[in-house]
């Protein structure tokens, strides 16, 4: 079935590359020193948006999968790991773009079971919604060997879309960051289906972020818009409500808010407009925040330039 879906997807003449890489303007967010790098470069897994309920997206791309002898498959998974658990504490969409997999990229069966295994409740709980992209017969045919290892409440999170025009129901779809490869093999689809030649493939500019942008942004672009002020304004004040009245709360930092209500707050920071957390009555919604600012920070408060210095303190 693997080879019927490469064969039909030549006969939509879209080339097959050798090596996948991600399109300038993605952040990997990984220096070169950073252990899971080498997996992190080519760009399969990409964080980007949120779906109509204020859910992050995480998306991963087949055709960015190198030739599996250019792939450590152990360190992929852990890799997934390690990005995914950055972001399961709260609800989560996942966004899976089948085309691209073929006979010399693809993880064995075996790898695809552990996989599954690895990823246990923390991951699944949170887990909202999968979107499979563009399924084929393959798709159908590894359904039904999973079938009967995977709970029917996890099977009912699974969706499947035709084109990438469905996703739009679901998810803000401007942010997505979809493989040119992918965008096209849609195109090439459509235009089988309509009869019509594709029109040619328009990404438009990134969207420079606001003055008063916090969230998303360097802490050297905080400092210039803040006046040289060495502190956030997001950290000062979530840290200063929580140390008044947050400290004697049983779970601070592990209980989940509102995706709704966090966007919403992020929106008003992103805005310059002043947020009170009274407001809410959330105890647990300044924490959330906190971690939100932290995780959404494009380099690490330690840096990656001061990363080896700082973790060689611990041998002190």
């Amino acid at each position: 079935e693997l080879q019927r879906d490469e064969e039909e997807a030549a006969t939509l003449d879209i080339p097959r590359r050798p090596l996948a890489a991600p399109t300038s303007g993605e952040d990997l967010a990984l220096s070169m020193r950073h252990p899971f790098y080498d997996v992190a470069r080519h760009g399969i897994l990409q964080v980007a948006g949120e779906d109509h309920f204020g859910r992050r997206v995480i998306t991963f791309s087949c055709c960015r999968l190198p030739p599996s002898h250019e792939l450590n498959h152990k360190q992929l998974l852990e890799y997934l790991k390690y990005m995914l658990d950055q972001y399961v504490e709260n609800d989560y969409t996942l966004i899976y773009f089948h085309y691209g997999l073929n006979s010399w990229n693809k993880p064995s069966l075996g790898w695809l079971q552990s996989a599954y295994k690895e990823f246990d409740r923390k991951y699944k709980k949170n887990l909202k919604a999968l979107y499979v992209v563009h399924p084929t017969n393959f798709i159908k045919v590894l359904w039904s060997i999973f079938k009967p290892l995977i709970s029917h409440k996890f099977g009912k999170k699974i969706t499947y879309f035709n084109y990438l025009s469905d996703l739009r129901e679901h998810l803000k779809y401007d942010q997505l960051i979809i493989p040119p490869e992918v965008v096209r093999y849609d195109e090439k689809l459509r235009d089988l289906h309509r009869g019509k030649a594709p029109p040619p493939a328009k990404t438009p500019p990134p969207r420079p972020p606001l003055p008063t942008q916090q969230f998303g942004v360097s802490l050297q672009y905080l400092k210039d818009k803040n006046k040289g002020e060495l502190i956030p304004p997001v950290l000062r004040l979530t840290v200063t409500y929580l140390r008044e009245k947050g400290l004697r709360t049983e779970g601070l930092f592990r209980r989940s808010a509102s995706m709704l209500t966090v966007r919403e707050i992020q929106r008003l920071y992103n805005q310059g407009k002043p947020v009170n957390f009274d407001d809410y009555g959330d105890i647990h919604l300044p924490a959330v925040i906190l971690k939100t600012f932290l995780r959404e920070l494009p380099q690490p408060l330690l840096t990656f330039e001061a990363y080896e210095q700082v973790l060689g303190i611990t041998s002190k």
